[in-house]
């Protein structure tokens, strides 16, 4: 088992995925970090918008399910191309909001100004390979996962 962390402003007791915000990296998803630090980060970002107290939130899942074939699962290893059109179809708010079928999402976290960098692409302003660019995250590689559906938070267990 490995440990995930949410950060929030809120101590999270039940995932609801309709709370959740659609256009972000990997979907609409409830977001987690296998870093501690990187979900207090997440915290205090979010207190900064909503208010609230910085709350990391655990969980254990059974790491060996992102091999199984119980659940579907995307795996990007790093930034590339692949990635940066996932991110782009997943952030694009002028169509409806992109659906895909994975359960999990496992990648690289974009930067914090990812809307910015969508336009600019969308308007021709930017290369595909600028674009790729400027959505790699300012402070260096760092991952995330998205459960992306119930089956999959049904996976995590609240430590």
């Amino acid at each position: 088992m490995m440990n995930l962390y949410h950060g929030s402003y809120i101590e999270i007791d039940h995932i609801d995925l309709s709370k959740s915000r659609p256009f972000k990296d990997f979907g609409r998803a409830f977001y987690l970090s296998a870093d501690e630090q990187q979900a207090w980060e997440r915290a205090y970002a979010a207190i900064a918008l909503w208010g609230g107290e910085p709350y990391v939130t655990r969980f254990a899942f059974d790491e060996r399910l992102m091999a199984s074939d119980e659940i579907k699962v995307l795996v990007f290893e790093g930034y590339t191309e692949e990635w940066a059109d996932f991110i782009f179809a997943n952030r694009e708010r002028r169509k409806p909001a992109f659906h895909h079928d994975f359960d999990i999402v496992y990648g690289p976290i974009a930067n914090d100004n990812v809307g910015e960098q969508v336009a600019l692409f969308k308007g021709g302003y930017i290369s595909k390979e600028r674009f790729l660019e400027k959505l790699k995250h300012m402070r260096g590689i760092t991952f995330q996962y998205a459960f992306c559906t119930e089956l999959a938070i049904s996976k995590l267990i609240k430590l």
